[in-house]
């Protein structure tokens, strides 16, 4: 028993896989707070990581926004059709590993701010081109278009590696928590805004049914894609401009560091940086976040049955006597948007139930959380019928406490990798714990064919 007990227990500073800050808790107030850091909390910072998180995750929301005017480009091949969504799928998660696999793998040349700008100017490029595609080449063939797409598709997923691999490390070298979390907040403000937009566009010009609109139907899908494409480049300009200062403000960081430990004889700033830096093997880092970083990955496991489970889900009440909300159109979006408004509050709830300390509990929350799965089949799948007969019971006790649960866990598990290496190390560890965050994205969008075919 009294092994099991320190499981749960916090353990020593002198022990191997202890947190090297004391601030395991939230403090209350942050003049408090701030005495345990050698930099001090700013929300400006905190607001320009939030922006970043959500350039981080806007482009692959875009993608699942934008299907309805995919599903109007492809229509006239069933091939196409039928496996544009997959293929985006894998084509975005293997690029996106591979493109984490190799940056965290290069640390000691890494120039973070240049991964995080890099990422935005080849997202502008990305949508800048998607834009046009909606007014121009009309004439592509389903095949034709299929590629073109793929191509884009697999230009963000090397661009959020960068940014997920820049943003993370980045975050994690200034040694404040806060910072992670305001990442992680961004990319759940990036989950629920589109979902939100999509339930507002269908109630205010509802989509018509008769064949005769067909044509028209998809005329107004490439309006809301030519929409959807910009918006993405204005985000990612935006967060281009906002990401100066916070490169000014770690500039000025490293500077004074400099002083402290009398390193005048530095040329610039990013020699100063990389003889700070220490090159770490992902089997020292794994040994030191091994609950951490089992846990952020089973979290996002776990997480990719959503889109897959969701979408099959319809209304309690007959399409026929459904109000507007409640008709497909729009009730498999309010329930993207639960899932992630969930998520969202679960990650801005980090900061207030804080469990940096506790990695073993991270990890069983992040098991535990398999049991979201099975509630699934008590609702109405494909309109069969539900066990539960109630929208309420899906909408608040399934898909809203799911998202909840996925954006504390991840939250907790992103915030607590720097307390638990050297200060020198926390750049890879945050590269370290983006690369367990989109192993689990892989993963489980692989295993989440499984239920397809419910």
């Amino acid at each position: 028993m009294d092994r099991i007990r320190s499981l749960f227990q916090k353990k020593e500073p002198e022990q191997e896989y202890a947190p090297l800050n004391e601030d395991s808790q939230f403090l209350e107030n942050t003049r408090s707070h701030e005495q345990e850091h050698d930099v001090p909390f700013s929300w400006m910072e905190y607001g320009i990581f939030a922006l970043l998180g959500v350039a981080m995750l806007w482009a692959w929301n875009m993608f699942l926004a934008a299907a309805p005017y995919f599903q109007g480009r492809f229509q006239t091949d069933e091939w196409v059709l039928q496996n544009f969504q997959s293929a985006i799928i894998s084509v975005s998660t293997v690029t996106n590993l591979s493109a984490m696999a190799i940056l965290t793998n290069i640390q000691y040349t890494a120039s973070y701010p240049f991964r995080i700008n890099l990422a935005l100017y080849i997202n502008i490029a990305v949508f800048a081109l998607l834009t046009i595609s909606t007014s121009a080449f009309l004439d592509a063939t389903p095949g034709q278009y299929l590629v073109f797409v793929l191509i884009m598709v697999a230009g963000t997923a090397w661009a959020a590696g960068l940014i997920q691999n820049g943003a993370f490390a980045f975050a994690a070298s200034f040694g404040r928590p806060e910072y992670m979390q305001a990442i992680m907040a961004g990319q759940g403000v990036a989950g629920v805004l589109p979902p939100l937009t999509q339930i507002i566009s269908v109630l205010v010009a509802p989509p018509k049914e008769s064949t005769t609109d067909a044509a028209e139907g998809t005329h107004g899908a490439g309006h809301a894609a030519f929409i959807y494409f910009l918006t993405a480049v204005l985000v990612s300009l935006l967060a281009i401009v906002g990401f100066i200062p916070l490169v000014r403000r770690h500039n000025r960081i490293v500077e004074s560091r400099m002083v402290e430990n009398m390193a005048a004889s530095f040329n610039s700033i990013e020699e100063a940086e990389r003889a700070a830096r220490k090159v770490v093997s992902i089997s020292t880092l794994f040994r030191k976040l091994h609950w951490l970083a089992a846990a952020v990955f089973m979290c996002f496991a776990i997480a990719m049955f959503f889109p897959v489970l969701t979408p099959k889900v319809l209304s309690v009440t007959p399409p026929e006597s459904a109000s507007p909300l409640l008709k497909p159109a729009a009730f498999i979006p309010l329930g993207f948007f639960f899932w992630n408004l969930g998520d969202l509050g679960g990650r801005s709830s980090a900061l207030i139930f804080p469990c940096r300390d506790r990695p073993v509990i991270l990890f069983a929350v992040s098991i535990m959380r398999t049991l979201f799965l099975p509630l699934y089949a008590l609702c109405n799948i494909h309109g069969r019928g539900a066990v539960i007969n109630s929208d309420v019971f899906y909408l608040l006790l399934v898909q809203f406490p799911y998202g909840l649960t996925n954006g504390w866990l991840a939250s907790n598990c992103m915030m607590a990798a720097g307390e638990w290496v050297d200060e020198g190390e926390r750049e890879a560890s945050g590269g370290f714990m983006g690369l367990c965050l989109v192993a689990g994205l892989t993963f489980g969008s692989l295993l989440s064919f499984t239920a397809a075919g419910i």
